[in-house]
């Protein structure tokens, strides 16, 4: 069995002050609350969540790595796709949860070599803490780029831009359906036993998510999944401030009709705690990172609704292949080998199958700019959503 971590005093206080935060909205509501409102606060309390507090979260000594943090071949990569959208805009370029700020570093390096810097790059994050690192990290570059960055706390009114999210989706709070031994669907919700969180399951709250738990979930006894209306209504938030543009969501995920497979019963909920995955939700509420995968089936369907054109959807690997991150390799001298190495071993890591290269995908949405993407121009998977 590994052991995990420990966490520390300091850290365990800030845990047991949110459980106590949880446990007392838990009351106040009956005795249960959905799950997705569990995610909610264990992500995103003010001063307690995950996201909210001050707790190392990326890199080496944190929870996990995403793909900025490993290499900065990925945003080369991705300016490549920037630079080719961006003269069709008015020129602004949005980040959701922006990380540490080095996506925005690297991807504002990139495009002033490129020719092609946006107006002005701004960023929309919720959490206090990775602000305070973004600023840092950001504070490094020259002014001419450093000036080009603010911080946004709400979505602009209309958009003449591109807006963009790595590994965004997947942490907004998802709710749990569970179709029980007698086939049964119910919504699966969080309640308190023995002084102690647990699952409980009741009858749908709402009726929408009861039409789509019964449209989604294989007749199979004790099978359990979850269903993002977080992410549809975060799609057509985006779609409906968007004058003109696009958007570009990079994350793990799958289409629906591998999502909800026979064979995926146990979903794809998991905590990730210093580079550690944890099955249990309920570990250290509010020092652990709570996902699951994205159905980018739903969301495709949310951008066409809300009157997107959906231009392309490919792995991870497909689409930085398509941006030419080959091509910057090769022009790297093999022989200096501090230089050439670390930059070769990220770029396997990001395009590998059996790493991030097919796990993550690429979906892109245009509205009144051009239908042909260079990161889509071949390996186009939108006939599988």
């Amino acid at each position: 069995m590994t052991t995990l971590p420990d966490a520390g005093p300091d850290a365990l206080a800030i845990s047991r002050k949110l459980c106590e935060r949880i446990a007392a909205e838990i009351a106040e509501r009956g005795g249960w609350m959905p799950f997705s409102r569990f995610m909610e606060l264990a992500l995103y309390a003010p001063g307690l969540g995950y996201y909210a507090a001050g707790s190392l979260k990326l890199g080496e000594a944190g929870d996990f790595i995403t793909a900025p943090e490993l290499s900065p071949l990925f945003a080369r990569t991705l300016a490549r796709q920037l630079a080719e959208l961006l003269p069709q805009t008015g020129g602004d370029l949005i980040e959701f949860g922006a990380g540490s700020g080095r996506l925005a570093a690297d991807l504002l390096t990139e495009l002033h070599a490129l020719g092609a810097l946006p107006r002005r790059y701004a960023i929309v994050d919720l959490s206090p803490d990775l602000i305070a690192r973004q600023r840092e990290t950001l504070a490094a570059l020259p002014e001419a780029l450093r000036s080009r960055v603010e911080w946004l706390n709400a979505l602009p009114a209309a958009i003449d831009g591109i807006m963009i999210g790595n590994e965004v989706l997947d942490a907004m709070p998802c709710e749990l359906v569970f179709r029980d031994g007698e086939k049964n669907l119910r919504q699966r919700g969080v309640a308190i036993r023995d002084g102690a969180f647990a699952f409980e399951d009741r009858d749908f709250e709402d009726p929408r998510l009861a039409a789509l738990a019964a449209e989604l979930i294989p007749e199979i006894p004790r099978y359990e999944t979850e269903i993002s209306l977080a992410n549809r209504a975060f799609i057509a938030t985006l779609a409906g401030a968007l004058a003109r543009g696009a958007i570009l969501m990079i994350d793990y995920g799958h289409a629906a009709r591998e999502y909800y497979h026979p064979e995926r019963s146990m979903g794809t909920l998991l905590g990730h705690y210093r580079h550690h995955t944890v099955q249990d939700p309920f570990y250290l509420p509010g020092l652990m990172d709570l996902t699951c995968h994205v159905d980018f089936s739903a969301v495709a369907q949310a951008g066409l609704d809300a009157g997107l054109d959906l231009i392309g959807y490919a792995s991870q690997g497909q689409f930085l292949v398509n941006c030419g991150i080959t091509s910057q390799l090769a022009h790297l001298d093999p022989g200096n080998v501090r230089d050439y190495l670390p930059l070769a071993k990220a770029a396997q890591r990001l395009l590998s199958p059996q790493e991030m290269g097919e796990t993550f995908k690429v979906i892109g949405f245009g509205k009144n700019v051009a239908i042909d993407w260079l990161g889509f121009a071949e390996g186009d998977r939108c006939y599988t959503l």
